[in-house]
């Protein structure tokens, strides 16, 4: 896994997107902090975790405690992509106690979506231990979350494929449909995007074998084979030997996820990670 410097976010970008969800939660107008908690009251609190996982997003969290109070002192325990066990301290924070209450929920909300990635991104990967197969994340993401929910994929020990629409070619089945009712077809697709963007590589989504032998015999730097059987993917391994990469993605599961692997291909995709991952539970309690 690379080290948590390797994967630093932008520090600019982390303060727009606190100050954003600030906004949204009204912090700077928390009605409860204000008629109960005065402002010169100062205290310390702890981030709790209180499930096993991988932890993701300390970065985020302190640019959110950063915003509402500069003053505020945020001082992790861990590193993002440390393992950790429930019950662990992850992060202390100490300063204004009404400061540490308005940023408290929009912190640990970032906190735990983005442990949540992490933390099932790790289940994957060692799951496919020892395949040589590298684990990707798709463009199934929330929209604003983006950098945020890669980064947490990367932490989790995963890799990222494209970024956005302009970030690489994948001829998808809507692309197809659309070139076939012109009465055009893959040979067509990976023609028409090599003039259109020369040098760029070429992925087609396929989902039978005989899709997959069109693309290879149109010179498709990669195939994502979609939804296919095991059997069929095997196929499509022997076919492409040398010729393209390969990519299996749909329908794949922790309890599949190994005899994919198995197959002989290059990289598995899976959405799931960022669309479906479950937070990761932590919390954060004032004490004394």
């Amino acid at each position: 896994m690379e080290t948590p410097a390797s994967l630093s976010l932008h520090e600019a970008h982390l303060r727009r997107l606190a100050e954003n969800a600030l906004m949204e939660d009204h912090a700077y107008d928390d009605v409860t902090t204000a008629a109960l908690v005065p402002d010169d009251q100062q205290g310390r609190a702890v981030l709790l975790a209180k499930a096993e996982g991988v932890i993701a997003g300390l970065p985020m969290a302190q640019a959110v405690f950063a915003a509402i109070d500069p003053s505020l002192r945020f001082a992790p325990m861990v590193a993002d992509g440390a393992r950790i066990a429930r019950g662990q301290e992850v992060a202390v924070v100490e300063g204004a106690v009404a400061s540490i209450l308005r940023a408290e929920r929009v912190a640990l909300n970032y906190l735990q979506r983005l442990s949540g990635i992490a933390t099932l991104t790790a289940r994957f990967v060692e799951r496919i231990q020892g395949t040589g197969v590298r684990l990707r994340d798709t463009r199934k993401t929330t929209p604003g979350l983006r950098t945020l929910e890669k980064y947490a994929v990367r932490v989790g020990g995963g890799e990222n494929h494209r970024f956005h629409l302009a970030d690489g070619i994948l001829i998808k089945d809507n692309h197809l449909a659309a070139l076939r009712s012109r009465g055009l077809g893959i040979a067509d697709a990976v023609r028409l995007a090599r003039q259109t963007n020369p040098g760029m590589t070429v992925q087609v989504e396929v989902t039978t074998v005989k899709e997959a032998e069109e693309a290879l015999a149109a010179g498709a730097d990669s195939l994502l084979l979609d939804n296919m059987a095991l059997d069929a993917i095997e196929q499509v391994v022997r076919l492409a030997r040398g010729r393209a990469v390969l990519e299996a993605s749909g329908g794949i599961t922790l309890e599949n996820v190994r005899q994919v692997a198995e197959t002989g291909v290059d990289y598995i995709s899976i959405g799931a990670i960022t669309h479906s991952a479950p937070a990761l539970d932590i919390s954060l309690e004032l004490v004394p």
